[in-house]
């Protein structure tokens, strides 16, 4: 083949065939901290200035915010921000191109009720010099491996802050820069059409070693840890889940266990993750769709589709104050959007297609991920036949007392039945997120952990 470029193509479709990873090249890595954020964001805001540069002015509480310390309810450090505009069914046309799939369907859905106020969007908040100092390291030594399930030679940080592929991308939002641990007692809402609520109350602790401040964590053996125990409805009152996953998936696959209260049992759950149904929530999520999507990726095919101006819940304080009641948030078909903030942002697109020979409920799924924090924001599922079937938010919040993103409200939505989750409600708890306290160690997790927690 005299071609050169023929050459080069053939050369690339051997690598993709045989499942080998391009990596960032020197000049890619270079930009980061210049053109690009440490972690990989565009620093430029975009054409029409709706989008402002990101300015990363403010690490842990910006002045004037009266923050009292982990464990109280988020602070909102823009309480005089007003909406610039209200998206609704009868204006939605107008926006359309920044609008979701799912956030289309919910408008045709609840035309009356639905609602998107869009606020301005702000990017100030940055990552402490120590992250930025390992996505640096990471960019160049951070791979793959067995076929996605697995990365190694990345520690703490982003770990592809540069993406060549979905697989990767993925890598980055179901492992950010997050809390290494957390601890809350949490309300979930399971919402009928015709407005009933089932309630349920749940108090987790979840613990990521890798990315506890200061330690030069490697991405081996385990990658986090949790443990929920049920505290409403009475019926399941006392069950414990309790489970760690690792770095890769294909080698060491997710444990969990059960402890069942009739019994007073623990039980390993065999293969317990995919789209099994979350315990209690009435079979409204399953399992990996917590967070938006977690575990192995092994049953899907992960593509970039690219980046989007979208409107996305962002800077989401409202929603959590102690200042609102259930009965002000929970409403029927979807939450009040009156506690809702949206903004303009950025963010990567990842499509996820059901493989051959694989079982799931869902049979395509696409991620939205914020360019700034490589959270996931948003995602629409769909069934077996390629219709919408579901469509989810998760609310962000930057937690001051940890420097980094908060994961907080999520609301899982069926279009087909008219219902939604509410998930991790916190407004009439009297505490909120208790954040890298440190209290927790491997030991506070897994099967001895749920037999002590149940004597």
């Amino acid at each position: 083949m005299n071609n050169p470029i023929s050459a080069l193509i053939l050369g690339a479709a051997l690598l993709a065939a045989q499942g080998v990873q391009a990596k960032a090249t020197p000049e890619e890595i270079a930009r980061l901290g210049k053109d690009l954020t440490c972690v990989g964001a565009e620093k430029a805001g975009n054409a029409d200035g709706s989008i402002p540069p990101w300015s990363g002015k403010w690490l842990g509480v910006p002045p004037g915010v009266d923050f009292k310390g982990t464990g109280f309810h988020p602070v909102d450090p823009y309480p005089a921000d007003k909406p610039l505009y209200v998206i609704t069914a009868a204006n939605m046309a107008q926006y359309a191109q920044r609008l979701s799939a799912g956030q289309k369907a919910m408008f045709k859905r609840y035309p009356g009720t639905y609602r998107i106020p869009v606020y301005p969007s702000h990017r100030d908040f940055r990552l402490p010099d120590a992250v930025c100092k390992t996505t640096l390291e990471n960019a160049s030594s951070a791979e793959l491996v067995d076929n996605g399930e697995g990365v190694m030679g990345a520690s703490g940080g982003t770990l592809f802050p540069i993406p060549k592929s979905g697989l990767e991308l993925l890598w980055n939002a179901t492992m950010p820069y997050r809390a290494w641990t957390e601890e809350l007692v949490s309300d979930n809402a399971y919402v009928l059409a015709d407005g009933k609520i089932n309630w349920g109350r749940v108090r987790s602790r979840n613990l990521a070693p890798g990315v506890e401040p200061g330690r030069k964590g490697r991405t081996t053996g385990n990658s986090s840890f949790y443990l929920n125990e049920t505290l409403l409805p009475e019926r399941d009152k006392g069950e414990v889940n309790t489970g760690t996953e690792f770095w890769n998936f294909a080698k060491e696959p997710r444990q969990s266990w059960r402890y069942d209260p009739g019994t007073r049992r623990v039980r390993q759950s065999p293969g317990y993750g995919f789209d099994m149904p979350f315990p209690g929530t009435g079979g409204s999520i399953a399992v990996d769709e917590v967070r938006l999507f977690n575990g192995s990726p092994e049953r899907f095919n992960w593509k970039i589709v690219g980046k989007k101006e979208l409107y996305v819940p962002y800077n989401a304080y409202r929603v959590h104050s102690d200042k609102l009641k259930y009965a002000d948030l929970i409403r029927p078909g979807h939450i009040n959007p009156d506690a809702m903030r949206y903004e303009l942002h950025r963010v990567w697109v990842v499509e996820a297609t059901l493989k051959e020979g694989y079982r799931h409920l869902y049979s395509k799924r696409t991620l939205y991920i914020d360019e700034d924090s490589w959270f996931m924001l948003m995602a629409d599922n769909y069934d077996s036949r390629g219709e919408l079937w579901r469509t989810s938010v998760v609310n962000y919040f930057y937690a001051y007392e940890m420097n980094t993103w908060q994961a907080g409200v999520g609301l899982y939505h069926d279009l087909n039945a008219g219902t939604y989750l509410a998930f991790n409600l916190i407004n009439e708890q009297p505490g909120a997120y208790k954040l890298n306290q440190g209290k927790f160690t491997e030991r506070d997790f897994g099967p001895e952990a749920a037999r002590r927690m149940g004597l």
